[in-house]
């Protein structure tokens, strides 16, 4: 079973993750129950693809729900925006970064595993990046290996608040 370890949110990461229990909870089973039971009225279960693919449906929703409610139960919600003082780079902030290779500033947040979306900016905080810039200070150059070769970084700003 799971261990009774916190688990670090921002704000934001909590809430949307709540949001998405409670869809799961008051939309989403009521779906499959509907699904489920018009599956039935189609006759032989044994032979019905609809049945299947509901109960199917069925079992990742309750397994996402086990899992989110376990999750926020647990949750530690860091909020930066209470922090009095922002030199180092802590879980929540904002790093404005100067990508040395390729000449463009990237910024990321440094965020709960459950929240991480590179494709959002949001960077997991167990991910090596984000443990690289950990307790680092505006101006610091961050060495980073990668598999494609070493990435070069320099930190511009460390804010509480997207920039």
């Amino acid at each position: 079973m799971c261990s009774m370890a916190k688990v670090p949110f921002t704000p934001d990461g909590y809430k949307r993750l709540k949001d998405e229990l409670n869809h799961l909870k008051t939309v989403e089973r009521q779906k499959i129950i509907r699904d489920i039971s018009e599956a039935r009225d189609h006759g032989d279960l044994s032979e019905n693809a609809e049945y299947d693919a509901a109960k199917n449906r069925q079992s990742f929703v309750e397994g996402r729900i086990n899992h989110l409610g376990d999750r926020l139960t647990r949750a530690e919600v860091i909020d930066p925006t209470q922090m009095a003082n922002l030199e180092r780079v802590v879980f929540g902030v904002y790093v404005t970064l100067f990508d040395e290779d390729s000449g463009v500033e990237i910024v990321y947040q440094l965020v709960g595993e459950d929240e991480a979306d590179i494709d959002h900016g949001r960077v997991s905080i167990a991910a090596p990046l984000a443990r690289a810039l950990l307790g680092k200070e505006i101006d610091d150059e961050i060495v980073l290996q990668t598999p494609s070769g070493q990435k070069n970084y320099t930190i511009l700003d460390i804010t509480s608040t997207a920039p």
